[in-house]
């Protein structure tokens, strides 16, 4: 095959998300923390699957187009860390073909490059032997094959081939890998969608699934736990927030012809937290610069400035609401409007005591269900706010909600929390009279000295972190990391909080699950208390799922 058109790509898109769909619980398997909630697979399925079906919907002969409705599809329904890095593969490989009617070997494996540039640069640390190395190598090997061969089959197949070797090689770039003998889940969801690529260019059925593998094959790490990297809102070296947009002249594009790249290339070195979003006519900014009238003049060359904003980071002070100070927790801050401040929960006891602090919105999600980047958006619209806050409570959503306050088209801010116990703090810090950028950085350094404790049943025998766990064992998880396993829910949870709690520490919450009876909670906080005489213990019924408890210690 010669040439590749939009309906034959919108075929392979169709049998690449049906592939990942058919093992998509299988991906979820496969991770290495043995815990009941590995999404790695619903994530990507959803992502693709959203995708698909705005190809199918948006699929012509001109392969650009039908490309476009795929990233916009995937854009919209992107779901934890995988599912953005998979949405970022694909704009970028949308971008790159966005003018082509059809393909030939050497621009099919140019366009699968260019989604590599796109999703490295999405992320702002990337980490090898995850999903982006897969990727990185197929690609590689992709555009090597084109040199010399114009068949799109077979460039295809080089590209999978590849994938599944690199997907083999993720062990000896990631020790945690290394160490469990595995390979990365993401990486396998990925060679899944390849795989339905190929099967689709050659005519042929889907392969079939595995029913069963050895566990080197089989079990991944969750390639989220590394994939990480967010800017951090609380080291702001520059003092002006500089917001405007650039509706594009002729005149001036014609001189200066705007390449968006170019672009945030350029205006990187006038600040950081940089943003730039762009379509034919405007080219949104926003940046944090000390030179804010030469990030001006920069803009200008491309077109007349727009909705300018400049605030001193500086002068502006913020009234801290309730910072250290959990006696305030029942009380409500005051009004929001017009402000949205939006948290991810799960559990409707937590998503109670999040409306009660002052959670605009609250979306039920978390490791089990990942919000897409367009539940998030819809959150934010339906509240009807000027501005926007948004706390994932998530590692693995914070990428979507990146996203989403991109899209949101109102100023918005991602506080970074990676825990209901972080996103608890944070929210009591939020000052409806102080700006977003002032918010962002105040409701961050109100979780930092935040440390959580998560209890759960593991879901198979496995030994990791040096811990050897059995299946049904109850586990101790300080910060992120096992620290513990028995099969005493009670013992677990009391060593955990010994470990947690030092002489420095004032406050413990327990937040205890559906499964888990007030008696139950009540004797771990006597324990505590008798313990540690000088802690002050609240408890809360949550009503999550999965986890016993919850436990925050400040």
């Amino acid at each position: 095959m010669k040439q590749l058109d939009g309906h034959r790509f919108a075929e392979m898109v169709m049998m690449g998300s049906h592939h990942l769909s058919d093992n998509a619980d299988y991906v979820d398997s496969l991770n290495v923390f043995p815990v009941p909630d590995g999404d790695t697979g619903t994530n990507m399925n959803l992502s693709m699957t959203s995708g698909a079906k705005e190809t199918e919907r948006g699929a012509t002969a001109h392969i650009g187009k039908t490309g476009q409705a795929l990233a916009k599809g995937l854009l919209m329904g992107a779901r934890g860390n995988s599912g953005v890095i998979l949405s970022q593969l694909f704009r970028g490989f949308s971008k790159e073909i966005e003018q082509q009617d059809t393909l030939d070997a050497k621009a099919f494996a140019g366009a699968f490059q260019a989604g590599v540039d796109t999703a490295y640069k999405a992320v702002m640390k990337p980490v090898e032997g995850t999903i982006l190395t897969v990727a990185k190598d197929a690609a590689k090997k992709a555009v090597e094959t084109a040199e010399s061969d114009d068949d799109l089959i077979h460039v295809m197949e080089a590209l999978t081939a590849e994938a599944k070797a690199s997907l083999k090689r993720t062990p000896d770039l990631l020790p945690v890998l290394k160490e469990v003998g595995v390979v990365d889940s993401g990486g396998q969801g990925l060679v899944y969608v390849y795989e339905g690529f190929l099967a689709a260019l050659k005519g042929e059925k889907l392969p079939e699934r595995t029913a069963e593998a050895s566990m080197d094959e089989l079990v991944s790490a969750e390639h989220h736990r590394n994939v990480q990297g967010f800017m951090d809102t609380s080291d702001i070296e520059f003092g002006y927030c500089t917001e405007f947009m650039v509706k594009f002249e002729e005149d001036k594009t014609a001189v200066h012809p705007f390449d968006e790249q170019k672009f945030r290339e350029d205006l990187s070195g006038y600040g950081d937290s940089l943003l730039v979003i762009s379509d034919d006519e405007i080219a949104k900014v926003h940046i944090h610069s000390e030179e804010p009238g030469d990030v001006l003049s920069y803009g200008k060359q491309y077109g007349s400035l727009i909705n300018i904003k400049i605030e001193n980071m500086r002068q502006q002070h913020t009234a801290i609401v309730g910072e250290g100070h959990r006696a305030d927790r029942g009380t409500k801050p005051a009004e929001t409007h017009p402000y949205a401040v939006i948290t991810v929960s799960m559990g409707p006891g937590i998503a109670e005591l999040f409306k009660s602090i002052g959670a605009s919105a609250v979306i039920e999600g978390g490791q089990t269900m990942n919000p897409s980047t367009e539940d998030i958006v819809k959150a934010i619209r339906e509240v009807g706010a000027e501005r926007a806050l948004i706390l994932p409570n998530n590692k693995n959503i914070i990428m979507a909600a990146e996203q989403a306050a991109e899209m949101a088209g109102i100023e918005a801010a991602v506080v970074p929390t990676k825990t209901v116990p972080q996103g608890l703090a944070a929210i009591l810090a939020f000052n409806p009279e102080a700006s977003v950028q002032e918010n962002a950085k105040a409701m961050t350094g109100a979780f930092a000295h935040v440390r959580t404790g998560q209890v759960t049943n593991a879901v198979r025998d496995t030994t990791i972190d040096g811990v050897a766990i059995r299946k049904d064992d109850f586990m101790a998880i300080a910060e992120g990391k096992i620290v513990q396993a028995g099969e005493s829910l009670d013992e677990v949870t009391r060593t955990l909080l010994d470990g947690l709690i030092d002489e420095d520490s004032e406050i413990v919450t327990i937040l205890f699950g559906s499964d888990t009876d007030e008696d139950s909670a009540a004797a771990i906080g006597a324990y505590i208390e008798g313990r540690h005489p000088d802690v002050e213990v609240e408890i809360h019924n949550g009503r999550q799922p999965l986890y016993p408890y919850i436990l925050s210690v400040e």
